[in-house]
């Protein structure tokens, strides 16, 4: 796209990666959050969509001119729903424009109002003086004139004729308010820290009020989904699997994968289906068969994936195997070339993650990681959450790949603060099933039932898909893994060795952990982490 003149408040055109144009308005970012250096950039809140991001203004075009050849090379059903909202913007827009018209009309009445006032003063004024000459020629009239009266006080019949009439002002303010009547304001008027122009309105008497509201920090991170803390950690929440047109177009830069584990086989099979690249490589060769079967190709080592390929992805178990992948013989490091991409998705320590980014970059690779939440069902289905932090521009290329394995992504800011979130997430989930076990085995010993427990929770405010799922791995005693218990326990470890490297108290997760380490002790560590159960029937 070619470089625009373009300010605060335009409509335009954004274009991210390598996706289609997407309306949107280009608005304040969130006061704290910082641009990206490099090329002119603009935030851009987009339509029909909770997606927003700062897009380089070669990217962006104006809304207006290019709106024919926009909607002639787009016709999915929610780029349609965005259009519509950008139209019914601009309808509130200049209702907003008509009122403002409007206001300036009362206001030309009021001043004609006025000079009619003066005007008619100035004639009655015009006609006492003639009355009083008149009078001086009558002596009856001149002393009925010069009768006593109160100092200041007007005739009654002078009164009345110096009485103003009632201000069109008012007239005209009540005929506008009886005329507007805008729907109250949805969700999707809110398009970033400028607000949409027409917010909503009332009526006092007879004025109109159009009131923009005041908007915190608070409000916009909410809406935007932005936040940014005191330690630069940045997140800018990405579009969703079903943002663009309902579909997902590939990138068409090749894709290769390492490890093809509970999470990886799951994300390899949502690549393919969207018809990506892929060429693979497992520690165990014939886990790729299956892959090969549905189009993917097949790589000897993981130095041959990397050098093969334009964006690496890996996931692997721990930061040992994320450590050996990246730096053992025929390793991914001996794949790296200068603009070679390689983003690592194991749940890892943020030490590790430096590390490894460190010397992925020395020999001119770019490094994203990228951590992802959920399970394998989740990670089958496409419903993952991905949490990246790096390098923003790295993460925009594996948009296509982040829309297809998952139903949301998060950009971070700095390499190690997706490691970070990611312990922090693993920490509370693995200290809730521990509780969810705990309450299980205590409802059982005390006579209750554990079916009835279920029941109740799942009425109240603990209701959640996660607890039903891992009580009714209790109840059936049915613990096939969907998140293996070992990883949880690897993941608490993890969080609260985070949590004392600045000297933060993790008293809740270190409980947990000696559970989970008593389970392995049990010989649980393959099975589902729900099987933590069993270290409180031992």
């Amino acid at each position: 796209m070619a470089a625009v003149s373009l300010r605060q408040g335009d409509l335009v055109w954004g274009k991210l990666g390598r996706y289609p144009p997407w309306p949107g308005k280009i608005v304040n970012p969130p006061k704290d959050l910082k641009k990206p250096i490099g090329k002119k950039s603009f935030f851009v809140k987009f339509f029909g969509t909770e997606d927003h991001a700062w897009i380089k203004v070669e990217q962006l075009k104006p809304y207006h001119a290019h709106k024919e050849e926009m909607i002639k090379a787009n016709k999915g059903k929610r780029f349609q729903q965005a259009v519509d909202a950008v139209e019914e913007f601009l309808k509130k827009a200049k209702a907003k424009e008509l009122a403002k018209e409007l206001a300036k009309e009362h206001n030309s009445s009021d001043e004609k109002g006025k000079k009619s006032e003066g005007k008619a003063k100035k004639q009655t004024g015009e006609k006492r003086r003639k009355s009083s000459d008149t009078s001086s020629h009558s002596p009856q009239k001149r002393s009925r004139d010069q009768s006593p009266r109160k100092r200041g006080r007007p005739p009654k019949d002078d009164k009345d004729s110096l009485s103003p009439q009632p201000s069109s002002l008012k007239k005209l303010a009540m005929k506008t308010v009886s005329r507007f009547s805008w729907p109250p304001p949805s969700s999707e008027d809110n398009l970033g820290s400028d607000s949409w122009l027409i917010h909503g309105h009332r009526t006092l008497g007879t004025e109109m009020i159009l009131k923009k509201p005041s908007v915190t920090y608070q409000a916009i991170t909410k809406r935007l989904k932005i936040s940014e803390e005191d330690s630069g950690s940045t997140s800018i929440q990405a579009a969703d699997s079903t943002a663009i047109n309902g579909n997902i177009v590939p990138t068409d830069k090749k894709i290769g994968f390492l490890g093809l584990g509970l999470m990886g086989s799951g994300i390899v099979s949502n690549l393919l289906k969207m018809g990506h690249s892929v060429t693979v490589w497992n520690r165990t060769a014939e886990k790729c068969e299956l892959f090969i079967q549905e189009g993917a190709h097949m790589g000897r080592t993981p130095a041959e994936v990397v050098s093969s390929c334009d964006i690496t992805f890996a996931c692997v178990a721990d930061p040992k195997a994320a450590k050996d992948l990246v730096l053992g013989p025929s390793g991914v490091l001996q794949g790296i070339r200068p603009g070679k991409c390689y983003v690592d998705m194991s749940t890892v320590d943020p030490e590790t993650v430096a590390e490894l980014a460190q010397v992925i970059v020395s020999r001119g690779g770019r490094f994203l990681e990228a951590p992802v939440s959920g399970n394998q069902q989740l990670s089958n289905d496409g419903r993952l959450v991905i949490l990246a932090a790096g390098d923003q521009g790295v993460y925009e290329d594996c948009m296509s790949c982040f829309l297809a394995m998952g139903k949301t992504s998060f950009f971070l800011g700095e390499v190690g603060n997706a490691a970070r979130m990611m312990l922090i997430l693993n920490m509370v989930q693995g200290s809730f099933m521990a509780t969810i076990a705990e309450g299980m085995t205590l409802a059982q010993v005390t006579g209750q039932s554990q079916q009835t427990l279920l029941d109740i929770l799942n009425q109240g405010q603990l209701a959640n898909i996660f607890l039903d799922q891992k009580c009714q791995n209790i109840l059936q005693g049915n613990f096939k893994p969907d998140f293996y218990l070992k990883y949880i326990q690897k993941d608490l470890s993890l969080a609260i060795a985070l949590g004392d490297s600045v000297n933060h108290p993790t008293p809740m997760a270190a409980a947990a952990n000696e559970v989970y380490k008593r389970a392995k002790a049990l010989d649980q560590s393959d099975n589902d982490m729900s099987a933590v159960y069993r270290a409180y029937i031992h």
